[in-house]
């Protein structure tokens, strides 16, 4: 029996790069229409007013304004409100 570990499975070992999830623009922010809030995994934030919520549950802006973060019935919401 082989003590050593066969090539195959150590070549298969290579570093992936990070998908850069978090948020991108805070609280009190200017933001314009289409600029990216938050990249997440799973609704931890929820969209509010003048925000949308993309297919992989990314939060972005829908009009421009200054970048509001609240809760609500437990929720964190995330809306754009006028400059």
């Amino acid at each position: 029996m082989a003590h050593t570990k066969s090539q195959g499975k150590t070549n298969q070992k290579t570093n992936r790069p990070g998908q850069r999830r978090g948020v991108k623009k805070f609280g009190g922010q200017k933001i314009d229409v289409g600029q990216i809030i938050v990249r997440q995994v799973g609704s931890s934030f929820h969209a509010g007013t003048g925000v949308k919520t993309g297919k992989d549950f990314t939060i972005y802006a829908v009009r421009p304004g200054i970048v509001k973060f609240f809760k609500k019935l437990g929720k964190n919401i995330i809306s754009v409100i006028k400059a």
